[in-house]
Order: structure tokens, then sequence, then C-alpha cells
């Protein structure tokens, strides 16, 4: 069949993303090449101490994201979009979203960018002896019961933000298993929460007398493949008010942006990693076997089928190239120039390759936000050069591009000593859209090849797609690692780059001096007030 026959007779697969500065939904056919999308753009506010969204501009943006890519099919085939066989939803990953029993919200959305968490992280690391990060889900309900907050005994339903939409679409209160691990810690060896630690935070707060028990507020488990539920007369309403969208669609396991970035980029195997670079970071590596020991700055999560991974997270990413592109921009307007925004953000990543290796001198720390891998609450944009440095166009845009991957390094490099072996990473996300550039400064930082496929640009919500098609599509027993492979990547082109021993070198004794400056940042932050 061709692309309109496909979609007349509904064998079209929708995956959406609400992603940190977008929503996106991408629709792709049986052979998983994308044939419409649309999206829309949002920014998380800074209220009362915390980032977050309202969930107001959460259906809005969602309704927005779906019309456009529903409006992509009409001007490009001709048809309206009323049928779609199966879908899914994804999210930034952790947060805090928890509902009473009439589904009442009952505290602003906490996002995963906040670091107000730093005690219940630690004493529950501590008791688990098994990393919580200030994001996840337990630790934001920890420092609530730490807090005093009186919502908390009023709880019936925590989840994450794919796990809320997903439950007004279907009804059902599950999460995909990789979104679950940034809930509570997974045992991969049953693909549920893992049962002693639950019984251990049970203990934990039995004294506060709440009315329920940890297991029965967190959403169910499920892996890849399995049925999530089917979207609702209310949901098809939420999420296409015109009434076009059929309902009856299946639903396959909600993820978070983790998840679906190993899968858009066919990492969920053993060995494979992947790198999301935009407006946070993070790498994912699928481990061969456990870590020696706990490191905080190392989260132990999952694959979507539940394989544990070794990730490294990091708040920051492109947020000060993005505000530098910003000042670029204007500088060109004050000159009477039209700027067009991707010749600008082109030429600071090509002519960074310019640059001196080790930056010239310049440090730079792009601390919009907290970074709990460099042990900060929070974060103030800092440029420092010596008198000798040598300032130019060139060495600024070095340091740009490797202060965004700098602290991403401080966890890899525990990896490598833990002689975690990474064959190869595959990379998505904004800091990979120049040619070239992107990659041959991450494999500098990884110290392993970095390859990017054509598909990459598609990101998260071409990874839920699929996960959506795996659901609807997959033979009996077929797992997802080969229908990725047989049936999604083979034969797909992309480009790999191998480090550069000189740019290995540079990147190495910049990060030396990043490391010995952090004190400057810390000083900054204790400083510098809002």
């Amino acid at each position: 069949m061709d692309h309109k026959q496909i979609i007349a007779s509904g064998q079209v697969y929708l995956g959406i993303e609400l992603g940190s500065t977008r929503i996106k939904a991408v629709l792709i056919g049986p052979d998983h090449t994308p044939l419409a999308s649309g999206d829309h753009t949002w920014e998380n506010h800074y209220e009362n101490g915390l980032w977050t969204y309202s969930m107001s501009e959460v259906w809005q943006g969602l309704q927005e994201a779906y019309a456009n890519m529903a409006a992509d099919v009409k001007n490009t085939y001709g048809l309206p979009l009323k049928n779609i066989a199966a879908m899914g939803i994804s999210a930034m990953m952790h947060g805090y979203l928890p509902f009473d029993q009439n589904g009442q919200q009952l505290a602003a959305f906490r996002t995963w960018r906040n670091t107000v968490t730093g005690p219940a992280a630690q004493q529950l690391t501590e008791r688990f002896g098994f990393n919580i990060p200030q994001r996840w889900s337990i630790a934001h309900l920890q420092q609530a019961v730490l807090n005093g907050e009186d919502h908390v005994k009023q709880i019936s339903f925590l989840t994450t933000l794919a796990g809320y939409v997903h439950w007004k679409l279907t009804g059902e209160k599950v999460l995909g298993v990789g979104e679950a691990s940034g809930m509570f810690p997974i045992d991969s060896q049953t693909n549920d929460y893992d049962a002693a630690m639950l019984d251990s935070y049970d203990a934990l707060i039995a004294e506060k007398g709440f009315g329920w028990k940890i297991r029965d507020i967190l959403p169910k488990v499920l892996t890849a493949g399995e049925g999530a539920g089917v979207l609702t007369a209310e949901g098809a309403k939420l999420l296409d008010p015109t009434g076009t969208l059929q309902p009856g669609t299946a639903l396959c396991p909600p993820e978070g942006d983790a998840g679906t970035g190993m899968t858009a980029t066919n990492a969920v195997a053993v060995r494979t990693g992947n790198v999301s670079a935009g407006t946070s970071v993070f790498a994912m590596v699928v481990l061969e076997k456990p870590l020696s020991r706990v490191y905080s700055e190392i989260d132990m999560v999952t694959t979507p089928t539940g394989k544990p991974v070794a990730m490294v997270h990091c708040n920051n990413c492109t947020n000060e190239i993005n505000a530098w592109a910003g000042i670029f921009k204007g500088f060109l307007e004050a000159l009477g120039q039209k700027a067009d925004m991707n010749a600008v953000y082109t030429a600071m990543f090509q002519t960074a390759l310019q640059g001196e290796k080790d930056g010239g001198g310049l440090m730079l720390y792009n601390y919009l936000s907290g970074e709990p891998v460099a042990g900060l609450s929070d974060g103030r944009p800092l440029l420092v050069r010596t008198p000798g440095a040598k300032m130019n166009f060139a060495n600024f845009m070095r340091v740009q591009l490797y202060g965004a991957l700098s602290t991403l390094k401080l966890g890899l490099d525990i990896l490598a000593g833990e002689n975690v072996v990474v064959e190869k990473l595959m990379g998505h996300g904004g800091f990979f859209k120049t040619p070239l550039v992107g990659q041959k400064i991450m494999a500098a930082a990884a110290g392993a090849p970095v390859a990017v496929m054509k598909t990459a640009g598609e990101g998260g919500p071409w990874g839920m797609a699929l996960l959506a098609a795996y659901m609807a599509e997959k033979q009996n027993g077929q797992t997802l690692e080969d229908y990725l492979q047989t049936r999604v990547f083979a034969g797909q082109e992309g480009s790999c780059i191998a480090p550069d021993e000189a740019d290995k070198a540079g990147f190495a004794k910049f990060i030396n001096a990043f490391t010995a400056g952090l004190s400057v940042e810390k000083a900054a932050v204790e400083h510098i007030k809002e």
C-alpha cells in the first residue's frame, strides 16, 4: 500500500513525547518511516522555588502538537487522521505528580530539574544501599514527608508526567519499566519495584501513620511489548477536541525520554550506549555486570525491557549555548542584518573546531540550574579567563561545547574506571544537529566512537512510535532487541566518528582546570543571589 492507503486504513503508529522545551508528535507507517509530525514549544516556570509546568499547559501543548501533526497528514496526503493502530506517550523522566482518591492534583508538578531533595535522596541512598538521585519520584515524596507537607497523607496515586497523560487517555495507572525505574528502584529479575526496598520504605515512614503503603500508590510496571490499555472516548477528545480521532487505539506502556532515546538509537542491547544532548544531557550504557559499588554520580535505571543500565544524567547542557546564540542574534540585528538562527548555530559550532584543543585558557560553567553530579544545589552560568588566556570567538565556542559536556565526562570517567565497555555511543539531540561537530567533541569527552543515524533527528517521539509498533507487530517471543535490529535499523545509514587523540588530550586538560575551579562556581552560587 502507498502512504495514503496506509493512513486511510489506520495502519499507522503514533509517538508523542513531552520534552523539556518541546512537545512533539511523530506518525510512522509499518516500515517505521515518519509520515507526519507536529510540535509545540513550551518552557518550564520557576515558581515558589520549584521548576514546574501546569497541567493546563500540558493539555494545551499536547492538543497543539497533535493538531499540527494531523494538519501535516491532511496537507500532505489529503486525508483526515481518524484511526491509529497503536500509540505511546513519553515524557521527561522522574519528577513528582501526586493525586488524591478523587483524581485531584495535590501539589504542583515538580520536574526533574529541581534539586531540592538532597536530604531525602541521601537518606534513601544510605537506607537502600542504592543510589537515589534527587530528581527521582521517591526522593521527592520522601522530601515532602521530611518537610511535613500536609498533602502527603492524602496521596492515593503518585506518577510521572508520562504516566499522568497515559492515565487520562486510557484510565490505566501504569508505567513502562524504564520510566518506572526513575520512580523507585527496579529489580531486573522480576521487572518490578524492588520488594525489599518497598518494605524498607514502608518501615521508614510507618510512624507517620499515613493511610497508604508505597506499593499501593505507585503505577503498575509493564515491559515493552505488553498492552497498556486503549484510548477511551474521553481520551480521544482530550487529545483531539475536533472529534476526528476515533477511540480504540491500543497504547503501549508509557516511557521516559531515556527509554525512547535508547529505542530511537538501537541502544537497548548489552554493551551498547546512547547519549542524548539537548536541554539536559545524559548517557546510558547497558551493563554486562553490576558496578562494584554505589556511586552518587551514576543512576541505575533500565531499558524498556528491564535490562540494567548505568545512567549519567546532567541537568545542564545546551542552555548556555542557546543564550549566547540569542546574544549573537541581537548583535546581527543591531547591525541591521536579519538573523537566520540555523546559520548562527552552524557558525557557532563549526568555528569551535578552529579553537585551541584546550580552549586557550578560557573556563566556562554552564550551570543554569543545580547540578548534583558536581555537588551544586543551584547554578550560576559563569565564564572565567586568566589575563593570559586567548579570548577569541573560536576558543569561546570551543569551551561552550566543552562546558556543555564537562559534567557528563565526570560521570563517564567513573564508568571507565569500572571497566565498563562501550563499543559505540549513539548520539541524538540538538547538540548533534550541526554535522560532525557535536560528534567530534562528544567522542573526545567519552573516549569512544560516537555515531549519529539519519533518523536521530526524530529523536524520542520516533522511539516512542517504534515501541508502539513493536507492541502491535512483534512475532511470538520476539525481543525488542531483535525487532529493532532486524525490522527497524537493518541497512540504516549514519556517520561514526572515533575519538581524536589531540582532542582527547585537550579536553582532558580542560576538565582538570574545570574540576579545580568548581569552588569558584560554588562561591558564585553562594554569593550571587537572585
